[in-house]
């Protein structure tokens, strides 16, 4: 089972974070949210309370999502960022009925460049990351961190609440931190994105440094049941940059399901 922590009251909300930052990425927006759900922000392995990866496998996009569905209530909604977003995609494809509603934000189907689908990261940026990890996590991280915001038109706010995640140290033990970029670099969800049945809510910036707009709208493109939400001027994290707009919309979509 995934650690989490819960907060709030009212319907469940999931919230599965990116790579690099833990659950504490959320906590810009997780107050807001709480106003109207019961909020369970959980943490992947190695992050947080959860323990690490027994084995490199245990990291896999269908291990993680396996592991995400464990500790979904029935019919859960569950709002995923980045590699959450990727965690999330698999668990609706795996475990349908564990899922009814899905927020992706700042998600793709293919996290680097392949044959058919050019707005993504160069691989070659991805060896970067991995380089850098194995001499400088720390510093890794506090670059990313900023990498995350750049562009963003309020991006100096948004990055101090995202850095508080790093003030203690790392988020994630090394191993982790290694196997989630591995994740990252072999998941290609293209061919089975047509069997997600559940309603999805796309939340983008249009300043994304990491996922292109493009990459996106091709991603809803191909996903049966999807509307996408353009957040103007924000960057990779918009719950980040703009908190209130993000906790309205999601409460807004939750909404039409009741």
């Amino acid at each position: 089972m995934l650690a989490e922590r819960s907060l709030g009251r009212g319907p469940n909300l999931t919230l599965v974070h990116g790579w690099g930052l833990g659950s504490g990425a959320w906590d810009p927006v997780a107050q807001l949210l709480a106003e109207e759900f019961t909020v369970h922000l959980v943490d992947l392995p190695g992050y947080g309370a959860s323990p690490p990866p027994a084995a490199p496998a245990d990291y896999g996009i269908e291990a993680l999502a396996d592991a995400l569905a464990a500790s979904l209530p029935p019919r859960a909604m569950v709002c995923g960022w980045s590699l959450g977003a990727l965690v999330a995609l698999v668990c609706a494809i795996r475990h349908p009925r564990r899922i009814g509603r899905l927020v992706l934000v700042g998600a793709t189907a293919s996290f680097v460049q392949r044959e058919g689908w050019p707005s993504a990261l160069p691989p070659a940026r991805l060896e970067e990351f991995s380089a850098a990890l194995e001499a400088d996590a720390a510093g890794l991280l506090k670059q990313f961190s900023g990498l995350i915001h750049h562009g963003d038109i309020r991006g100096k706010e948004a990055m101090r609440a995202l850095r508080r995640c790093l003030a203690a140290g790392l988020p994630a033990d090394p191993d982790s931190l290694r196997a989630g970029l591995q994740t990252l670099g072999a998941a290609d969800l293209r061919l089975h994105l047509p069997l997600v049945e559940q309603p999805v809510l796309l939340i983008h910036g249009s300043e994304d440094p990491l996922m292109p707009l493009a990459a996106v709208q091709a991603l809803q493109a191909r996903l049966p049941r999807a509307a996408l939400e353009v957040f103007e001027g924000s960057a990779h994290a918009p719950f980040a940059s703009d908190p209130l707009r993000f906790a309205r919309r999601v409460g807004v979509f939750a909404a039409d399901a009741r």
